[in-house]
Formats: structure tokens, sequence, C-alpha cells
């Protein structure tokens, strides 16, 4: 049972002790503290936030503690109900909003639930804020509203709807060419919101046939949720069968983005951001930045555009924050987010379909022959169970020493680039684990690389 603190909010599984699991005690906690922290803040006159969740089991109950909770600070809240990640994020916005809270622990398995937490511009907190949420929950240093100052409660479940209208009016949305490509698209939407937003976009856009797997929005997740190869058998299957162009794979909030091949095989989750940004810079060069766990094809496909590649440390807000400082034209990460700062600045796999689907249409080419277009790199991605005992600071000594002549970059874990190629050691924001990522120009070379720190981590 586990309980995690982190630059991605509050997380943890459902059902246990208080203070080891998200219970509800820690739900009112740290919402409390949120609370007060936004009412400090003074953004508006009239503080207000918006809600919204996922499809998880545990949402509905979840979000009623959340959304009490607010109301007994004082606090006026906007329930928009089931609702994507990035839907969450342009409702904080287009309302004028102090903030908001999205109930939803992504990729993580259906007893996990978390809330994600939103400053007034629809930007996750960055850790400076988020520890001083922490601080307001440690001390309990929050004070309720009297009976007469209770805040308010209104139900808007108009945001999707606004949300999709931004996306399909962005200019470099070409739904002309989508709808006279003809595509017909299978899409996996693992029993959670997506199920209800997804094909709503893609009708709107003019994709006439749509093949929905697992698109009831009741939380009962088909499969492991995160999107990867191991877990996407059921929709390659379906690709293949049904004669589909390509198929589409979001997770639990619709904020990371997979494509399937018109032949089964993976388009490759690092290059979802790769092929999205090829599509902007040929219209709108600039500079590009993603995380430093992510591939180093969007560099080079930077690079081709005359731009600038620039990395951060893992987190979307972590990239936000340095797409700021460099002007970034489209950034995001390698799990499937990608971040087009004309819509806003988050992770947004609606914004990611739409725009994949107007290189795709314009370029007139199979996704397969797309995807041979761009570098080949190879990621070999691990991950190992952290102890609570163990000394997370110690392992990276260890392995900073084993890399000694390296090239080596600390801003997030360890990053080691050599000849071969690179490989990244990190714990993880979201899990009780650690990450260990390897790229090579062959896959051999990435899995020997990610092998040997784990060695390194195992004799620790």
């Amino acid at each position: 049972m586990t309980l995690i603190k982190s630059i991605s909010g509050i997380r943890g599984t459902i059902g246990g002790k208080p203070g080891e699991t998200l219970s509800p005690s820690d739900i009112v906690k740290f919402t409390a503290a949120y609370g007060t922290w936004i009412i400090r803040r003074g953004f508006n006159p009239v503080t207000s936030i918006v809600v919204g969740r996922d499809a998880r089991t545990t949402g509905s109950m979840v979000s009623g503690i959340v959304i009490s909770t607010l109301q007994s600070l004082g606090i006026n809240v906007t329930d928009i109900g089931l609702a994507t990640t990035p839907t969450v994020e342009v409702a904080v916005t287009g309302s004028g909003s102090s903030g908001g809270i999205i109930i939803t622990a992504s990729h993580n398995p259906a007893n996990w639930n978390a809330l994600k937490l939103l400053n007034e511009k629809g930007e996750f907190l960055n850790s400076f804020e988020g520890n001083e949420v922490l601080e307001i929950a440690g001390k309990e240093d929050y004070l309720f509203a009297v009976h007469d100052k209770i805040g308010k409660v209104v139900r808007d479940t108009t945001w999707g709807e606004k949300h999709l209208h931004l996306i399909i009016g962005n200019s470099m949305v070409n739904s002309e060419a989508i709808e006279k490509a003809g595509f017909r698209i299978a899409v996996d939407c693992i029993n959670s919101v997506g199920g209800v937003i997804v094909p709503d976009l893609l009708y709107k856009l003019g994709v006439k046939q749509v093949l929905l797997l697992n698109g009831i929005p009741d939380g009962n997740f088909a499969h492991n949720p995160e999107p990867l190869p191991g877990n996407l058998k059921e929709i390659s299957d379906m690709v293949v069968r049904e004669k589909a162009d390509l198929g589409f794979v979001v997770d639990p909030d619709v904020d990371r983005l997979a494509v399937i091949n018109e032949d089964g095989s993976m388009f490759g989750e690092e290059y979802t951001l790769v092929s999205v940004a090829d599509h902007i810079l040929a219209r709108k060069p600039g500079n590009t930045v993603s995380n430093m766990s992510s591939s180093r094809a969007l560099r080079d496909v930077t690079e081709k555009h005359g731009g600038i590649y620039f990395t951060s440390a893992v987190g979307e807000i972590n990239v936000v924050e340095e797409m700021k400082r460099r002007n970034a034209v489209i950034g995001g990460e390698g799990n499937g987010g990608v971040i087009f700062p004309e819509m806003h600045y988050g992770r947004d796999a609606l914004a990611g379909i739409a725009l994949f689907l107007s290189l795709l249409a314009e370029r007139k080419m199979k996704c397969s022959e797309l995807r041979k277009s761009y570098p080949d790199y190879f990621m070999a991605k691990t991950k190992m169970e952290l102890d609570p005992s163990s000394d997370i600071g110690k392992i990276l000594e260890k392995v900073k020493y084993h890399y000694r002549d390296e090239k080596i970059d600390e801003r997030d874990g360890l990053r080691i680039d050599t000849e071969k190629g690179w490989v990244q050691i990190r714990r993880s924001n979201t899990e009780p684990i650690i990450r260990i990522y390897a790229e090579a120009a062959t896959l051999t070379g990435a899995e020997s690389m990610a092998e040997e720190v784990r060695k390194i981590v195992k004799k620790n």
C-alpha cells in the first residue's frame, strides 16, 4: 500500500491506514492544504476551483470528498464531471478559475487514485509550490468556513466540447485533409474518459469510420493502463483484422498518446512527439523541449528544421517551464505526451491526435511509412522496486562512480551519455520504483546499457 507526495501530485493506493495510502482522511488533508494555498495566493476576489475526474471506480468517492472539502473552506467549485486531464487544464483558464484538481492516477493501475493540482494558469504546481502545499498539510494549517460562508458548487459538463473546439479551430489542424483521406481508425480508450471524447474528436475532424475498443467509461480497465507495447496486443490485432489505417491508444486521463501502424506494429510512443513536432516545425520553425528520458530523435528533427533542442528534468511542469524559458514552439515527453503552447501548456493526447492525423493526411503516407521517415533509435525501459530502506543517494553515487569518465547530467537522477548512446536512472515521481531508461542505435545496445546499470543497482 502506497502514498506518494511528489511534483506529480498526491498519489496512492486506495484502502488501508491513513498516512500510508490515499485514505479519505488524507484526501481531506491534502485538499484542504491545497485550497488554503490557493486562497492565500489571492488570484481572484472570489476563490473558485475546477474539479474533474477520470472514470476510475473510486473517482466518484474521491471527487465527493474533494468537492465537500473545498466547499468547507469557503471555495466555490465548478464540477466538470468525467473529463480528461487536458480538459480540466483548459477549463481552469477558460473559466478564469483560481486553480484545478484532476482526480486521476493517470497510467497507474485501477487500485490507485490521485489528486493532480493545478494553478490559475491550468498548469501543474512546480516543486516550490508543491512543497508549500505539503508544508500546510503537515502543519494542518487550514481554517474551515463558518456555516454561512460555505462554497457553492456548479455543475458544468460543457468543457469537453469547448476543448475540442479549441483543438479543431487551430491553424495547424487540417480537418479538410483528414476528411479527404478517408481514414479508418481503431481506438483503445481503456474504459475511461477517452471512450467518450476521442470518438467525438475523430468524427468532428471528418473521420468516417471509428472502431472503438474498451470505450465504456466505467473504470474497469481492460488491461494495464500504461500504453506500452506489452499491453496493446488487443488493439494491434484489431487494427490488422479490421484493416484499419492506424490505431490510437490513450491512457485513463488522456494526456498520453500511442500510435499503432496499419500492420499492427508500434509506431513507437517516443515518436508520437517526434512526428507532431515535425508537423509543427515545418510551418513554424523554432525550438523544442523534451525531458531527459526522451528520444534523441526529437533533437534530430528539430535541427533538421533549423531549431535548437533543449532538455528538462522529468515531470510535465519541468518541461513547461523549460519551454517558456526557451520560447519553444512544441515540446513534451517521450511517453506520448504532446505539449503545444498555441492550445495550452499541458500534455494533450487529443491535440496529439488532431496534429498527427493532419501530418499523416498531408503526407499521404501509410503510418508505417511515416515512421520509417524518422531516424531510428531504440529505447530500453526497465524498472526496479524501491525498498523503503534504500538509500537512493548512495545508489546514484555508485552508478556515477562507475561512469566517472563519461558525460554525466545530474538534473534528474543521473543521465550518462556515452559514444554508444545514453542511459538514465531516476526515482519515479508516480510509483515506488527506480526507472532505468537507455537509448542506442540498436535495441541490443540499449538493453545492454540498461542491464549494466541494473546490475550496479542490484549490488547495492
